[in-house]
């Protein structure tokens, strides 16, 4: 009975503290009878239990996806992509970097980006295609139209981008951080109809 007491509760709180505990449950089971009584009651209390699993919903999880493909890029300044989806469905996927055939980014094929040029400047030099100029140029290498899409992107869309994705037909740009030179792209895409989300999701 001692020893029971101390699991029950103590004044020390990195001790057993079972009465505390107890009052936290969200269900109590009582294992005290046959072992067919314990999987019943398991039996109605793990369904609705498992039913509370966090979902992501559509955003969350097409940005998700933006994110993960960001990892592939090869650019040497910024890891940046986009996705681009219809009907729920990825139909397009890109990624920023040298262009099909050229010298990767990190292995010295940009000279913009590994002569580390500060934000804004020696854009001329760059040779990396942007994540949404990509995921445009795939849809068309492949045949797909983008016409009624949505645009999921790590960065806010560059003014270049922002002119693909209006004439593509993308009707929908949802994007994860604000790209620092975009003022005249927000104007553009405002001006011409296409909707501009902010969805921040965090890591990555």
């Amino acid at each position: 009975m001692a020893e029971e007491e101390r699991e029950l509760e103590s004044e020390n709180p990195s001790a057993q503290q079972l009465i505390a505990t107890v009052a936290l449950a969200d269900e109590i089971i009582e294992n005290n009878a046959t072992i067919e009584a314990l999987h019943g009651r398991l039996g109605e209390i793990l369904p609705p239990l498992m039913s509370r699993f966090a979902r992501p919903g559509w955003d969350e999880y097409f940005m998700s996806i933006a994110k993960v493909v960001a990892t592939r890029s090869n650019c040497m300044k910024r890891k940046v992509a986009a996705i681009i989806v219809k009907d729920r469905r990825v139909i397009s996927t890109g990624y920023n970097g040298t262009p099909r055939g050229a010298r990767n980014c990190n292995e010295g094929g940009c000279p913009r980006c590994n002569g580390m040029a500060a934000s804004g400047t020696a854009l001329d030099e760059c040779l990396c295609s942007h994540g949404e100029e990509n995921a445009i140029t795939q849809a068309a290498y492949h045949g797909t139209s983008l016409k009624g899409s949505t645009l999921y992107t790590t960065f806010s869309p560059c003014l270049q981008c922002t002119k693909l994705i209006i004439n593509s037909g993308i009707v929908e740009v949802v994007y994860n951080k604000d790209y620092p030179l975009n003022d005249r792209a927000r104007a553009l895409l405002d001006e011409c109809g296409v909707v501009l989300r902010l969805l921040t999701i965090d890591g990555h």
